[in-house]
């Protein structure tokens, strides 16, 4: 397969650059694999498209403040460092911009010159090694002097009385990612009430989103690109939960390609999942076999990326693209801060086929 093969036009001004009001009045595009239908909706419709006995996925994993702003030692020129993950203590794998100012051995000043970081190491994809010269853990520093890392396409500063709150789950916990699980922004506390209600079992898991999901892709053959690991935890009560559903014919709902790659990173053949924790580098294109996930809730993603090839190989990219053409047309709004898209009733072998669905 061809990256070329995952693009689409896309309007400008479709790019959500700031969420609405309220996080549940976004649109819903869904999309029934089964009976190959398109439907127009609100996110309040979600707890309808659910039934007692299924299970709700979510990923709990909670947005740093990882994007720092410094210069470097002797030079005075401004630079950006982007967090990833932490490698060791003070010690954090990052993004930096320029990067090439940034060489082994340079330092640079944060916070008016209060907080330095080395630069240790420079590897061949682009990413840094950083060492924090500090007494105390950088991360009790970060809430203070770190950024909200939005995406590129938001073509403004953070704003923190703002995007702290909006870009962050309901229910994010687990302290680790630099970007957000998007799929689940627009949930509430009433609608996971409802959904409780309607006896759904609502199960988290953990993956922090890191280089692996918004890396772009490099080159022309999609079997040439290899995912960055991301940190995974999948606890056993959430995998019993999981498997208690499976067992029981009911349907699994991942929210969000984060979650479904945590779950198919589980997976055993018998369509249920082991607990687990590590890392995941599970790369999801069109021809995969998935084992748990034929449900799945996800925003719109840019084009030629990984998250959209994952969302291809659940649907079909011939449906998705029909699907992304008809958002295109009706107007929703994309990418992070934009609308939701449900995903219902994916055969094992729908990343296979074609064609269109029925409005």
């Amino acid at each position: 397969m061809r990256v070329d093969e995952f693009d689409y036009e896309l309007p400008e001004d479709l790019i959500a650059q700031y969420p609405l009001l309220e996080r549940d009045q976004s649109r819903l595009l869904v999309l029934d694999c089964r009976r190959r239908t398109l439907g127009h909706g609100s996110f309040m419709d979600l707890p309808h498209h659910l039934k007692p006995g299924d299970a709700l996925v979510i990923n709990d994993s909670r947005v740093i403040p990882a994007r720092l702003f410094g210069r470097v030692e002797g030079v005075e020129r401004e630079v950006e460092l982007l967090l990833l993950r932490e490698v060791g203590p003070n010690l954090w794998e990052c993004l930096a911009k320029p990067g090439r100012k940034l060489d082994p051995g340079r330092r640079v000043l944060l916070n008016d010159g209060a907080i330095a970081a080395d630069i240790v190491d420079a590897r061949p994809d682009g990413t840094r090694t950083v060492r924090f010269a500090l007494d105390d853990d950088i991360k009790a520093h970060l809430d203070r002097i770190g950024h909200t890392p939005l995406p590129p396409y938001i073509r403004r500063p953070d704003e923190p009385l703002m995007d702290r709150d909006r870009y962050q789950t309901v229910y994010a916990r687990e302290r680790g990612s630099v970007a957000a699980p998007t799929a689940g922004l627009h949930f509430t506390e009433r609608v996971l009430e409802q959904i409780g209600a309607r006896g759904v079992r609502i199960v988290r898991l953990t993956l922090h989103v890191g280089l692996g999901t918004f890396q772009p892709l490099k080159v022309e053959n999609v079997a040439q690109h290899h995912m960055h690991p991301e940190v995974y935890k999948l606890p056993p009560a959430a995998a019993k939960a999981v498997n208690e559903t499976v067992k029981a014919g009911r349907r699994v709902f991942a929210v969000g390609t984060t979650a479904a790659r945590v779950l198919e990173t589980c997976a055993r053949d018998d369509g249920t999942v082991r607990p687990g924790e590590g890392e995941t580098d599970l790369f999801i294109t069109p021809g995969y076999r998935f084992r748990v996930v034929h449900n799945l809730l996800t925003n719109f993603h840019l084009p030629r990326s990984t998250l959209l090839m994952l969302v291809c190989a659940i649907a079909g990219r011939d449906l998705v693209l029909y699907a992304y053409e008809e958002a295109v047309r009706e107007g929703y709004r994309f990418y992070s801060y934009g609308d939701a898209m449900l995903i219902l009733n994916a055969s094992p072998e729908a990343g296979r086929g074609g064609g269109k669905a029925e409005q």
